[in-house]
């Protein structure tokens, strides 16, 4: 597939080596990789946005806030937020994984909010666009975490967003690929490529359980789970 400047003939693995060096800038310059997302993982994503495989980017210790914080919109250039089933392993995981070994590495499992940006501000982008500019993955808010049981059945957990009060989102565990375990298999399949690996202490957002909403100043966003603690973010 080829961008948005087909006369480049990007491919996806040429998009990915442009999201790694901006990577390698960004570490040189201080950053530290924390975890990863795993974008378009959810038919809603896939439909909003017109692409049908899934993504990944990388989420630095600069992009994260805990539930409760407050966010400036003018900081960003068009931002979204995603609701979303996150996980934090407890230890190393090998690439690449199959789900048991997946779900065996998950000490725990918690609501995160998932800001989107990006620098094609019309947001009509391609697969290759996105994965260039680091998924668009601008900023994660994690909520509170849950001790994960591996008998737990994520794809069972039902998620309500609000935006004010009113009803933005809602959607399922099992929306994200049929389950969530299922997007952290996927990443451990991608990212040997990368020259990457998973380790004890990443966050890895496993993807979004609805469309994503535009993120205004003067937004009040929370969001509830079956069994998973609330998060909520202010926006001015």
């Amino acid at each position: 597939m080829s961008g948005r400047f087909p006369y480049l003939n990007l491919t996806l693995e040429d998009a990915y080596r442009i999201q790694q060096i901006n990577v390698e800038r960004r570490v040189s310059a201080g950053a530290e990789v924390t975890g990863h997302k795993i974008g378009l993982t959810s038919s809603a994503m896939q439909e909003q946005i017109g692409i049908c495989e899934p993504d990944s980017g990388f989420i630095f210790d600069g992009m994260v806030g805990s539930s409760g914080s407050c966010l400036r919109a003018a900081e960003f250039m068009n931002p979204r937020i995603e609701t979303e089933i996150a996980f934090r392993l407890g230890r190393d995981l090998s690439a690449p994984s199959d789900l048991d070994t997946c779900r065996s590495a998950v000490a725990e499992v918690f609501l995160a909010f998932e800001i989107l940006d990006t620098c094609f501000t019309d947001w009509n982008i391609t697969l290759v666009d996105c994965i260039a500019d680091n998924a668009a993955c601008a900023g994660v808010i994690v909520g509170e975490p849950v001790p994960f049981d591996v008998s737990w059945e994520l794809g069972t957990e039902r998620v309500t967003a609000t935006a004010n009060g009113e009803v933005a989102g809602t959607g399922e565990g099992r929306d994200i690929l049929g389950d969530p375990f299922k997007a952290l298999a996927w990443l451990t399949h991608r990212l040997p490529s990368l020259g990457t690996t998973l380790h004890a202490g990443d966050i890895i957002l496993a993807g979004s359980v609805h469309a994503s909403v535009p993120l205004t100043a003067g937004t009040d966003f929370r969001a509830t789970s079956t069994r998973l603690p609330s998060i909520h973010l202010r926006v001015v």
